[in-house]
């Protein structure tokens, strides 16, 4: 049985949304569908946290995010706010005791990623990020047989990013302005959902890399002076050898959300595009097949993310709602696999940071592995070391 519908046996968990935009819906709309109570929304005014509470049919309108904060009714947040204010939002709610669902980046620099992590662990709050491509089950089934040892040992790995609504100069957002967005764009924003997809299914990190990043615009509608990149491509390699290159791209005409990888083994080949999320190219020397979304075919993992009979398409707010589904269910105590928590959010920030020195100076980058609290809440993967904080290239 799905997490989401043992949830619905719990008591039901309060959550305020910070935020008015996109994601802020999509973060209200997996609220609802994992059994949760939205009481309120808190935004950059109270005229803006009206609008949205009419527009997402939420109760109640917070005048302020310290208002929302402490309402003792609330258990957890969701912050859905422009990148440079995630830090100090989630650092101010986890200090009132809440847990956090923070939208990525977790914050725009190693250093405070590390400690909002530490922060959760001492106050014991589960705190994760929506690396939610992780939530289609033909991902899941590709990192079971990644696990099951079905390609044999790796070899390469190819993946993309491709999206196009950047595309123009009359295109223009706030991401776009580092000020607001932080110092990448294109690899922060995208990029690195697709290194978080390639190391959950690999189950291997990125040791190393180099990268090349392209600010295609120095100057769009309201925003002139454009340091961040619209393009990023990474040739990187793991510790055992595994070879990758990455393009990831925020001007690629034609191309709206293209999340694809390809992983090579030695036995077989697994290829996956999110924009076809119900299906798994497995190749073979001798055969090739496409795998689809069945429940009764499927490992356990996947299985239990298939929600629907196959032939019924699952997409992306299916994912979203299964990531948040995984992390009220770990509020409520089980121990979810797979759930993208702050120490995935710090590994997202210690990669930005890579590539950004990479691509400044012209040279391959180690890429520290960041050793964490034993008891951090809502690990989604094995410790290896205590504190305090290191790092080992």
């Amino acid at each position: 049985m799905v997490i989401q519908n043992t949830l619905l046996r719990r008591p039901r968990l309060r959550v305020g949304i910070v935020g008015g935009g996109f994601m802020a819906e999509v973060h209200c709309r997996a609220a609802r569908a994992a059994g949760a109570e939205v009481v309120g929304v808190a935004s950059s005014t109270r005229a803006s946290a009206e609008r949205a509470a009419q527009r997402f049919d939420i109760p109640s309108a917070y005048a302020s995010v310290e208002e929302l904060l402490v309402d003792g009714s609330v258990d957890l947040v969701h912050v859905c706010t422009p990148n440079a204010s995630h830090a100090a939002i989630t650092m101010a709610a986890l200090e009132a005791d809440k847990h956090v669902v923070c939208e990525k980046p977790l914050a725009t620099d190693p250093e405070t990623a590390a400690s909002l992590l530490r922060l959760a662990a001492e106050r014991k709050r589960i705190a994760t990020v929506p690396f939610v491509y992780r939530f289609h089950p033909m991902v899941r089934e590709a990192r079971a047989r990644v696990g099951a040892g079905d390609l044999g040992p790796l070899i390469t790995v190819q993946g993309s990013y491709l999206q196009d609504w950047l595309l123009n100069t009359s295109d223009d957002n706030w991401r776009v302005d580092a000020e607001v967005g932080g110092a990448s764009r294109a690899f922060a924003d995208i990029g690195s959902h697709l290194c978080d997809l390639v190391e959950f299914v690999a189950g291997e990190r990125i040791s190393g890399l180099c990268a090349q990043t392209r600010t295609i615009f120095a100057d769009r509608k309201n925003t002139k002076c454009i340091t961040t990149e619209d393009v990023a491509a990474l040739l990187f390699r793991t510790a055992n050898g595994l070879l990758g290159t990455f393009m990831i791209s925020q001007v690629a005409p034609g191309r709206k959300n293209r999340l694809s990888f390809e992983i090579n083994g030695r036995a077989q080949s697994l290829f996956f595009d999110q924009e076809a999320p119900e299906t798994l190219w497995v190749g073979g020397k001798a055969a090739s097949q496409i795998i689809t979304r069945s429940p009764e075919g499927l490992h356990a993992d996947a299985a239990r993310l298939a929600l629907v009979p196959a032939g019924h398409p699952q997409g992306y707010q299916d994912a979203f709602n299964g990531f948040v589904a995984d992390t009220y269910a770990a509020v409520a105590g089980d121990v979810p696999d797979g759930l993208p928590d702050f120490a995935d959010g710090l590994r997202a920030a210690a990669l930005t940071a890579a590539v950004l020195t990479s691509a400044r100076d012209g040279a391959w980058v180690s890429v520290p592995d960041l050793f964490l609290p034993p008891d951090t809440p809502g690990r989604s993967h094995p410790l290896t070391a205590q504190q305090p904080l290191t790092t080992s290239d």
